[in-house]
């Protein structure tokens, strides 16, 4: 079976969030079953480093029309490991310091959708699917079924729209249908939402098939509390939206063989991590005791319930929690965190930032992990922690929801608490100091999280039986 995976963004050629990591991880996963051929299409960023470049081999170069323009698309391709990758070169759209976030950005990913349709014939590769992953290739269906679908070498692609994060929609005004789509203005009704076009609303309509990244999410965002408007586009679809937990790169993310924390140990051997844990507090200018630790490694941004951690975090540090904190985002979060070590050093570390290497040393390092997200789509951050054995403390939102179940009940892995308010937050942080007191009942806990099984190949399973279902 043929999987042609299009997204905006792809490890390891470029990143700036979770999107990638699912990319970067998904399809290799599915290669590993002999009867798959899973490969990806992205574009070619300036961030994409010489030596990788120099790695590529051109195909050819084509013209790819924008409305009115006709545009230069240089096709390379590279192998990595099972997965072949194609990068589309376009310097105008391309070549810039970062991926999003500029003026034009309608117009680059109207590009770009309309290119993974067009490069089909160059590459002599024709998949079964074509699954795309959130607004900027959602134009790919709409193309699909609009200028493609009746053409003897397009006949009979499927199309997958995953929905990684339902906030951003790729909203615009309705000038871009004739100045950037060339589709016929009798079609607008496809993509035209609440006065404007709406490029994930497109996709909703002409996808065969959409998903999102947990099962609890494709329930939560048919929630006009969760669904920012979309719910009244999905409720219209007669299919149910398949919800598939996202996995994490276990291979890269393994205690036992880090290179990047202090002393590698498993679940069987947890000594190395109390000595992850002594080094943490040492390079946090923190006491060494046997006071809990919480990790906290995030963006600084409302939905990711830092408000919450603001009105308890006095509460937190009376019993005992000392805190090693890693992110950025909005200005006031991070002057609250600067304050909150400037006041309490001895309690206290905080990164302004995001440093990789010091990420893992935080989860290998901590005891405790808190995530107290108001929306969660999936969440990586809670099953990482797991395998290094830090217990996460989360909301049951999204994926969170789908990976973390409460120590009081069979098969905890976790603390959980269901209301967004900061006092369920700190009944569940209660609750995880009592049991860590409990050394034999709290390492038994440790045990159990690191041997949950959050891999990519549980969905990968998953995601193949879903296409063979499209065919």
């Amino acid at each position: 079976m043929k999987i042609l995976f299009a997204a905006s963004e792809a490890l390891p050629f470029a990143a700036s969030g979770g999107l990638a990591d699912v990319v970067g991880s998904l399809p290799a996963a599915i290669n590993q079953n002999d009867a798959m051929d899973c490969r990806i299409v992205m574009p070619l960023y300036r961030s994409v480093q010489p030596n990788i470049r120099n790695k590529m081999t051109y195909l050819k170069d084509i013209t790819v029309e924008v409305g009115w323009r006709k545009q230069y698309c240089g096709i390379y391709t590279i192998q990595v490991g099972k997965v072949t990758y194609y990068l589309l070169d376009n310097p105008y759209y391309f070549m810039r310091d970062g991926m999003y976030g500029f003026y034009d950005d309608c117009e680059r990913f109207v590009f770009f959708s309309r290119a993974v349709l067009d490069i089909l014939p160059a590459i002599n590769f024709k998949p079964d699917i074509i699954h795309c992953n959130d607004w900027q290739t959602a134009m790919i269906p709409v193309f699909y079924q609009v200028l493609y679908k009746y053409h003897q070498e397009y006949e009979n692609i499927r199309t997958i729209f995953t929905i990684h994060n339902i906030q951003y929609q790729g909203i615009y005004g309705k000038e871009v249908i004739t100045e950037l789509m060339g589709i016929p203005t009798y079609h607008t009704n496809l993509l035209e939402f609440d006065g404007m076009i709406n490029l994930m609303k497109g996709a909703i309509e002409t996808a065969d098939r959409i998903t999102t990244v947990s099962p609890t999410y494709a329930k939560e965002i048919l929630d006009p509390w969760y669904s920012y408007g979309m719910d009244r586009a999905l409720v219209r679809r007669t299919d149910p939206i398949e919800g598939i937990l996202n996995g994490i790169d276990i291979e890269s993310y393994n205690p036992e063989t880090d290179t990047n924390i202090c002393k590698n140990y498993s679940s069987s051997k947890l000594a190395g991590k109390k000595e992850c844990r002594t080094s943490l507090l040492k390079e946090c200018n923190l006491p060494i005791s046997n006071d809990p630790v919480m990790g906290i490694v995030t963006r600084f941004v409302a939905h990711k319930g830092i408000q919450l951690i603001q009105q308890t975090f006095q509460e937190m540090l009376q019993l005992g929690c000392r805190f090693a904190v890693l992110g950025s985002g909005e200005k006031l979060y991070e002057d609250f965190f600067r304050e909150m070590q400037d006041t309490y050093p001895k309690q206290v570390h905080v990164t302004l930032g995001f440093i990789p290497d010091m990420a893992r040393r935080i989860y290998a390092g901590a005891d405790m992990f808190l995530m107290p997200s108001q929306n969660e789509p999936c969440g990586l951050a809670q099953m990482v922690a797991m395998r290094y054995g830090t217990i996460p403390i989360v909301r049951e939102t999204g994926g969170l929801k789908d990976s973390v179940f409460d120590a009081g009940g069979k098969n905890g892995n976790g603390f959980t608490f269901k209301a967004y308010d900061a006092y369920d937050m700190l009944d569940a942080v209660r609750r995880a100091c009592a049991l860590f007191s409990d050394k034999k009942k709290w390492n038994a806990l440790v045990r159990h999280a690191m041997k949950c099984d959050y891999s990519w190949n549980v969905s990968a399973e998953k995601y193949i039986t879903l296409y063979q279902s499209m065919l």
